[in-house]
Formats: C-alpha cells, structure tokens, sequence
C-alpha cells in the first residue's frame, strides 16, 4: 500500500526540488509508523486511516460533501477503535515533528557550511549617506518619507545565513557602522531567557526520550545510506529494525501525564534541556560571535562570556498556583545547584585524565605551587591518597582537590535540600561559583604561560561564567492584589492605620508606604499570626533572604507583580522586601528588583504614569542607583552618616540604575484582540524607554511571549526585528515557554542556533533603527486600526451575550482543565466560568484544538476594510508599503497569515454542529457565521497586502509544514467531535436507571483526551 505521505505530497506540491532528504525521511518514517500499526492494530486499522485520510481534501480543509461520511464512519467506530486511530495520528504528528526538527537542524548547519566567508558576500548598497551611519541615538524621523526610505535594510540580510553572526557584522562594516558603536553595543549586550512552566509540554518526558532515541537511530540510518548508497545492506536493515522496536515500545507507552505533576515534576522538565543540550551549546554560542566577530573587526574586544543568560519560574511562579511553596521554591534551588555540581564533577573528572602534564616536561608557575601547599593542609586527606601518585603532576593533584571540594559542596547541598542540620561547616567547600571560577582561571593561565591550551577548560569556564552554581536565576512573580490584600491583614491586626488599608486612596497609599518605607522599624512580627495566604507572601520574601544568604544573589533577585496596576502595587512589595530584609530604608540598598508585569490595555496604558511616578520618588531611585550614597557620589557630595551605616543584605547585588518593567502579551490579546494587544505593547515599549531616558535610567524590557500567536508567539527573529530599535540597546529578556521548549532546545545544533538568531536579532535592531516607528502619521493609522480592530473584537467577545456559552460548548475547554499538564489551574481561583477568570493559555489552547485560532486575527480584517473603505486604491498601496517597509506591521501581518493558514473553518463547524445543545444551534450558527465572515475577509486582505496568491506563499518552507499536517488532522479532529460528543452525553445520563451508552466516562474521557494531545502534536502548539 503507498504511503499516505505519498498520497498528500501527490496531490499538493508541499516539496521544493531542494527537499528531496526531508521527502525520502518522511517517506522512511510513515513507512515505519505503517509497519508498527499493522504490527500492533493489524491490516484493517492500516486501511481505515487511509479511508479516513481519503475522505479529506489533499488541502487538509473538511469539505461539506466529505464532512457528514468522515463522521459518520467514525461514529460507527467502538472506543477502542477510536482510541486507537486517535493514537495513531497522534504518533504521526510526533514522528513528522522530530523528522522536520532534525531538518531544521541541518539546514541551520548548511547555513555556516554553504555559506560565504564573512566579507566576500555580495556586495550590498552603500548608504554611508544615511542617518544609520552618521547618527547613534537619533532615529530617522521626516514623515512618510517614502523618497528616503524606499530601501529596507531588512532586505538586504534575505540570504541564506540571515540571523547568524556570520551574516551580521560584515553587513555591519558594509554599512559604515562606527566600530565605537558596535564596541559599546557588545559590552553592555544582554540577552536572557526564562523557562517557564505554563503551559508546561502536553508531551510526556518519557515520550520526549523516545524521540529523542528515534532521531539518533535516523541519523545512523543516514550515514549508513550516505555510504553504501539507498540501495539496502545488512546496517541499514538492522537500524530500522531497530527503529520498528523503538517505535512500537513508544505506541505501548501512555500518552497521558499518569498524575497531575507536582511543581518539582515541571522543574524537572525544564531543566532537562540544560542536562541534555544547554550545558553543553552554550560554550559554542560564545566562540561562534567571537569568531565572526574578529573576522570582519578583529580590533573589537568580545562581549563577556555571559552575555546569554537563563532564567526559570519554574518552581518560583506562585501567580494562581498555590502549589509554589516558600519550601518548593528552595527545593528548587538546591535540585538547579545539584545539576550544575554534578556537570561540574563530571567535568573535572575528564580534565583529571587529560591534563597529565608532568614537571619534567613542563614548568610550573609558583602561584600554582602555593596553591597546592594550601590545599595539602585543608584536603589532607586528598594528599595522603594522591601525592605520590601525581607528585610529578600538579595540574592533576590540583583537580583532585578541586574535585573533592566539588563533591563536598554537593553534599552539602544535599543536606540543605533534605533541611538537615550541617553538622561539620568547616569542611572545604566552595561558598560560590566565583571561587570555583578562581581555581579554573589560575590554571588556565598556568597554562598559557606555558604556552598550552585546553579546549575542555575553556568550555568549563565558560559554563561556570554563564551557570554559576545556580543553573538559572529564579524569578518569583505573584498577583498584585495579594499583597495588597497580605498588607491589609497586617496593618488590621496591629492597629497601625485608623481606617482599613484596602479603603485608603491611591494616594493615601502611596503616602503611607514611602513613610514606612523609610523607618527601619519592624512592622512584621517574627511569629506570624495571619491567615494561610498572607503568612505565604511574607515567607516568599523571607526565603528568598534565605536563598541569598546561602546561595549569592544571583539566584534570586527578580520579584514580578502581574496585574501592576498603580504606584502602590510596587511599594507594596518593597515594604514587604524591607521586614525580610532585601531592602534597608537607611541606605536606600535593596538585593532585589521589583519588577511591574503590566497586562491588559490599560495596565499597559497607565504604564507610562506609573513609571513616571516612580522615578520620581527620591527612595525608589535611590534604590535603582545602589543606594543614596551612590546618588550623593554621584553628585560628588559627602554621604554623611549613610556611607557608614550597615546593611543585613551586604551591598547590593542589582544593576545599578537598570529598571526591568515586563510587558502581558496574553491578557492583552485576551482583552483587545491581537491587533490592540500588539499596537498597545508597541507604544508602551516606546514610551516607556523615552520616560527612562528622562530620568537617566536604563531600561529592560521583559517581553511575556506565549508559545502561539495568540498569545505573543512567532518567529523570534522577526519580533525582535519588529521592536522599537530604542527600546532594546542589547537589552532583552523573553520567556520561553514549556510548549516550546522542545522544539528549540531537543537537538544541540537547533538550540545553538536559535541562541544565535534572537542575539544576532538584538544587536541589529539594537545598531540599526530604520526609524519608521516615529513617522507619526504612520503611527495615527495604526492606532486607528488598532481601535477598530479592538471595538470589533471586543463586541463579540465581551459584548455577544450567546459567545460564553458557545465558547463552552463547542470548544473543549472543560476537557482541557482535566489534563493532567500543568501544576496550575487553569481558572483563577475566583470560581467564576466567566472570561475573567479564565487563564490566557486554556483560552487559546481550545480555540486551536477547535481550528477556529480566533485570538489570532479576529477584528483584523475589519479594522483593515474599514480603513480601505476611505480610500479604496491609495489606503491598499500605503498598507503593502507599511507591509514592505515597517517592521512592526510586517510581522503583524506575518503572525497572522501563519494562524489564518492553519484555520479549518469546516473542521470548526463540526464543533459547533455536533456539540451544541439541540436548543442552542440556531444562535450558535449565526455566531459562527459571524466568525466566518472575519476569517474570510481577514484571508482575503491579508492576501492583498501581501501579495501572495495563498497564504504563507512568502514562506514555502512553513507553508509546507503547515500543509503537511492539515491533511492529518483533519480526521483526528472528526476523531474528537465523536468522543467529546459520546462524553457529553453520558454525562447528562442519569446515574440510575438504564445506562445507554456502551462505554464509561472514563472511557471516553481517555479517549478525548488523547484526541487533544495528537491536536496539540499536529499543530505543534498547544496554549
């Protein structure tokens, strides 16, 4: 029997001529995943995926004619049928997502070894004349300007090795960037990374393990292919029985999460990409730009070895889990600093064998020596074992000891984990990653002197530079309204205020919390006697005093308030900082930020006031300089009686004078729609830069990107690319959510260059600003757009009075919460089924399972008709001049046409048709026709300002990946309706009397549930 791959690829061109090995390895996979079912299911399950598969379009759309017999054959199905047709498709979609990251992966490297040496590339256009070249701060600003801006320099990175530094600087050079510029760009270049939890990956570790073992197997296959040709041979037999084993061990394994994770389940998911691959890449990333780098500016010094940071909520996010304890929280710390003891250990032991160096062939320096003279009367122990045995080789005696204070740090660490009591505390060990990084330094430079170098150190070094001993810094983040709520209680309790603190104005807050701010007098009691909520919000603090008592600074010294509101919300938290000690009033010295999440429009609009208010108390900057006597320093005035006073925390470890504010891109889109929620982070980004720069602050944006479009998803590159140039310079820091996670960091090659692109991303935008953001006629119509787009989404969304219900029924929303996925609940804990109290991730993730995507474009089309209804011809020329030349609408414009190209209309009816109550489906309809009527439009202007004849003919290689799995889906959507159906039903059976359904809710719950991962799996998101 052919191939359903082959079937597809017969009908609809998804291949390039350039993709023959993508083509003969998906042709490899599904002839394997056709060999495991006939194995497992038999003949007849093989021939109803390919009936199933038929009765879809080559397209992947459910046409009308084909959509009733799909489902009628699929209700005739039993469960176990159903299940197991909804696991095979489910396999499908994994086996082609490793296929394609694999792919991807090859291509990134094809990049560095097809490409051009650095400065032989073609030559580009010379605009020394441009603003780009003459100025450093200020942006191109002359209106629309189209005679001066009609060259994009966007396009002239279109090659092949775009996002590489390879591509980067001498596009630089051929553009008369000043080096100088360049120089302080890359000094102060600072990207960061935060893993989050939410949603955390719907695919099981053990499954992620598997596929790991299948691709292993591909790429032996491959050698062995490369070698004695397709034609066959006994190698290439036994891998792909050894494949068939692997794949049918995976089809017998559960799917579904057993149990509901516990937090240190999701720390220990996360993590994986650091044990796996990260440790590992990051070295790479350093000597990738410091190469490229000295190739076309070889007189420019690189940036620091840590330029690319990590950092994780996960196990420090308590925003509406009520899981992330105070004690989860140090869990976390002591399981992140094992890992990295452990690399560390495993390091040394290599460098152990490898550094054999001998005093009769190799000198010494003293300062080596001394050191082992001190280590023989602190590791005595250690001596007597080795002395002899490396007494001709200090390097190797010097490991060992820096191996046992490795391993005695660990166990102590262990101990701490377990809360014991450490009954020896003068024990060698090392306080902190410095002074492991100490030991490193001095023999690497005992090297060098003698004229050696050891590649396995250098990389060692760099990882401890990056790592530490803490792996990732923890962000805490908790809701604005729970300290607000913790301050109330307390202030109740002591009598402090005359009225309650919740009835207080803004105002009257702020006046009170800059008072108490400045008192060194404890308002907190040691014993705490308040309710379970607010005795967690004053522990959270206090362990984060602990954490960096034990383990530096570093490892914690973000606190994110989501839902910011006002001034109030972030004094709040730093008088709560202040009675655990992360604060001193006196000197005006805090060890850690307090960082304001603003979310929805408003709280993105009220940003600018906010800051602006907050700059403008003497404390609060204080605070952001390293304390009132660094102002005073500043200033060249004495310090008075301050330079002598004390602080509990030591010295502050923060940045001085960096403000990181983090901007929602879920709630955002939820309240406005994606258009709104994009325009209004824009400005905000603008804004709020513009508002540092007044006070002499410098700003770090912390953009809270989901995985999907719906909520700030998308190709990273091109967001960066899309930001206001002024908002960066070098500084980002993005989260990176558990759902993409496996797909940027699975392979080593894939995760390294992911790291390239958005640091390659940064720099330019950083040094290249072509000034369109500040055309402000330009910013007029968006705004305009933006207003419209909003009104109209919101009309259906928050104004529709049938939409809830229709939300509820036809999407499976109340199934998804019963995922076991996700520590967090997936509603606040209002109790509320309203959309207030719905989480921005259950909320996109149903409407992708439904193939409606409507977070992702509904309002856009109606915004842009309106706007061409004014002037038919000439508003349609501005917009595709807007599409070619303005980063930010481009990739507006992109994200959509990506989301509206995975829409299936006809799949979304079946929902509506097949899961609204008999009484509902004459309202239900004409929502849906509404929603239809968006889409189409939507498409068809998308098209237009595009210019594309079909969605996403700009991209051929996702339009590919996007065709490649509608087909698929098609049935395991048809798949879902008839399980979610059958489940909805017995649910409304009576629990006495005759049962009619054939199976237990349970049953079919499992069955629905599957149906959502192999979704999930195909449409390579989830929320």
């Amino acid at each position: 029997m052919s191939s359903l791959l082959y079937f597809f690829s017969q009908d609809v061109n998804v291949y390039p001529a350039s993709d023959l090995f993508l083509r003969h390895r998906l042709q490899i996979v599904e002839e394997l995943w056709e060999s495991v079912l006939r194995q497992e299911c038999g003949q007849k399950m093989v021939d109803l995926l390919r009936q199933l598969r038929d009765l879809c379009s080559p397209e992947g759309q459910a046409t009308n004619d084909q959509a009733s017999s799909v489902f009628k054959l699929i209700e005739q199905l039993n469960i176990n049928e159903a299940i197991r047709a909804a696991r095979a498709f489910a396999l499908y979609f994994q086996l082609i997502n490793i296929i394609e990251q694999d792919y991807e992966q090859r291509q990134q490297m094809n990049r560095y070894e097809e490409g051009k040496e650095p400065g032989t590339q073609e030559t580009l256009p010379n605009i020394a004349a441009s603003p780009v070249s003459h100025t450093e701060e200020k942006p191109l600003n002359n209106g629309l300007g189209a005679d001066l801006l009609t060259k994009s320099w966007q396009a002239d990175l279109s090659g092949k090795r775009k996002g590489t530094f390879a591509a980067l600087f001498p596009h630089l050079y051929q553009l008369n960037v000043p080096p100088q510029q360049i120089q302080r760009l890359i000094a102060q270049l600072d990207v960061q990374l935060v893993f989050t939890a939410h949603p955390t990956e719907i695919v099981r570790h053990t499954i992620r393990d598997k596929q790991r073992r299948v691709v292993k197997l591909l790429q032996q296959l491959d050698v062995v292919e490369k070698r004695v040709g397709n034609s066959g041979s006994w190698e290439a037999t036994e891998i792909r029985e050894q494949l068939i084993e692997e794949i049918r061990l995976w089809w017998r394994t559960d799917e579904l999460h057993q149990f509901k994770p516990s937090v240190l389940d999701e720390v220990d998911y996360a993590l994986h990409y650091f044990q796996e691959v990260l440790f590992e890449t990051i070295p790479q990333l350093y000597k990738h730009l410091q190469r490229s780098l000295a190739s076309t500016f070889p007189w420019l010094e690189p940036p620091r070895k840590n330029f690319c940071k990590f950092g994780s909520w996960v196990g420090a996010d308590r925003d509406g889990n009520p899981s992330v304890t105070p004690e989860i929280t140090w869990q976390t710390a002591c399981y992140q600093r094992n890992i990295v003891l452990e690399r560390y250990i495993q390091s040394i032991k290599r460098l152990i064998n490898l550094l054999s160096v001998s005093l009769h062939w190799s000198d010494v320096l003293p300062d080596l020596l001394e050191s082992l003279e001190i280590e023989q009367s602190q590791l005595s122990e250690v001596y007597d074992e080795l002395a002899l045995r490396y007494r001709q080789e200090p390097y190797r005696l010097k490991m060992s000891y820096v191996l046992k204070r490795l391993e005695n740090t660990r166990d102590r660490n262990l101990a701490l984990s377990k809360r014991e009591i450490i009954k020896n505390d003068n024990t060698p060990i090392y306080r902190s990653g410095d002074e492991f990084l100490a030991e490193l330094r001095l023999i690497e430079r005992n090297l060098n002197e003698t004229g050696l170098t050891c590649r396995e150190l250098e990389n060692l070094i760099c990882q401890v530079e990056i790592f530490g001993f803490n792996l990732t810094c923890l962000d805490i983040r908790q809701e604005s309204s729970r300290h607000s709520d913790a301050l109330n209680e307390i202030l109740e309790y002591l009598g402090v205020l005359k009225q309650p603190y919740d009835e207080l104005s803004e105002e009257e807050r702020v006046a009170w919390l800059v008072s108490e701010l400045q008192t060194r007098r404890p308002l907190i009691p040691a014993q705490l006697p308040f309710s379970a909520k607010t005795n967690d919000v004053i522990e959270t603090l206090r362990v984060v005093r602990s954490l960096q008592q034990e383990f530096g600074g570093d490892i914690c010294k973000t606190y994110i308030i989501s839902m910011c509101r006002q001034v109030s919300d972030v004094l709040e938290v730093l008088l709560l900082a202040k009675e655990a000690g992360l604060y001193d009033p006196g000197t005006a010295v805090g060890t850690i930020q307090v960082v304001p999440l603003f979310e929805t429009v408003e709280d993105l609009q009220r940003s600018r006031s906010v800051m602006r208010q907050l700059f403008e108390l003497p404390l609060y900057r204080a605070l952001l300089a390293g304390g009132y006597a660094a102002i005073e320093g500043d200033r060249g005035q004495g310090t008075g009686d301050r330079k002598n006073e004390s602080f509990c925390a030591s010295k502050s470890t923060l940045t001085p004078n960096l403000q990181e504010v983090m901007l929602g891109y879920s709630d955002s889109n939820k309240d406005s729609g994606f258009l709104s929620s994009n325009w209004e982070i824009h400005k905000a980004q603008k804004s709020l830069q513009q508002i540092a720069e007044n006070y002499g602050v410098n700003l770090r944006i912390f953009h809270g990107r989901g995985g999907s479009v719906g909520r700030g998803g998308g190709p990273a590159y091109e967001a960066i690319l899309a930001q206001p140039g002024h908002s960066i310079n070098g500084r980002i820091k993005i989260t990176e959510q558990g759902e993409v996670l496996a797909s940027k960091y699975s392979l080593r090659d894939l995760a390294l260059f992911n790291l390239e692109t958005i640091t390659t991303a940064v720099i330019q935008a950083s040094l290249l600003r072509t000034g369109f953001d500040d055309i402000e006629p330009w910013n007029e119509i968006m705004e305009e757009l933006a207003v419209r787009s909003r009104t109209h989404y919101r009309a259906l969304i928050y104004e529709e009075p049938d939409f809830i219900d229709f939300f509820h029924q036809v999407t499976p929303i109340e199934e998804i919460s019963l995922l076991q996925i996700s520590s967090r609940p997936a509603r606040r804990p209002s109790g509320k089924k309203d959309l207030s109290g719905l989480r921005a991730i259950p909320w996109v993730f149903s409407w992708t399972q439904t193939r409606f995507l409507l977070p992702s474009w509904y309002g856009v089309g109606t915004a842009l008709q309106e706007f061409l209804n004014e002037e038919p011809e000439e508003h349609l020329k501005l917009l595709r001049y807007f599409y070619i030349k303005w980063p930010f609408f481009k990739m507006v414009i992109s994200k959509a046409e990506m989301t509206l190209a995975k829409v299936d209309l006809q799949m979304a009816r079946r929902y509506v048709e097949e899961l609204s109550n008999p009484q509902d489906i004459p309202r239900f309809k004409r929502l849906f026709e509404q929603i239809a009527n968006e889409y189409y439009l939507t498409r068809d202007l998308v098209l237009k300002i595009t210019d594309h004849q079909r969605l996403l003919d700009g991209d051929p290689v996702l339009q590919r990946s996007v065709q490649l799995r509608n087909g698929t889906i098609v049935p395991l959507g048809f798949i879902q309706v008839a399980l979610l159906k059958r489940l909805r039903q017995s649910k409304n059976i009576p629990t006495s009397g005759v049962i009619h359904s054939r199976y237990s809710k349970g049953e079919l719950l499992r069955g629905a549930l599957l149906t959502i991962n192999g979704i999930a799996a195909g449409m390579r998101n989830t929320g």
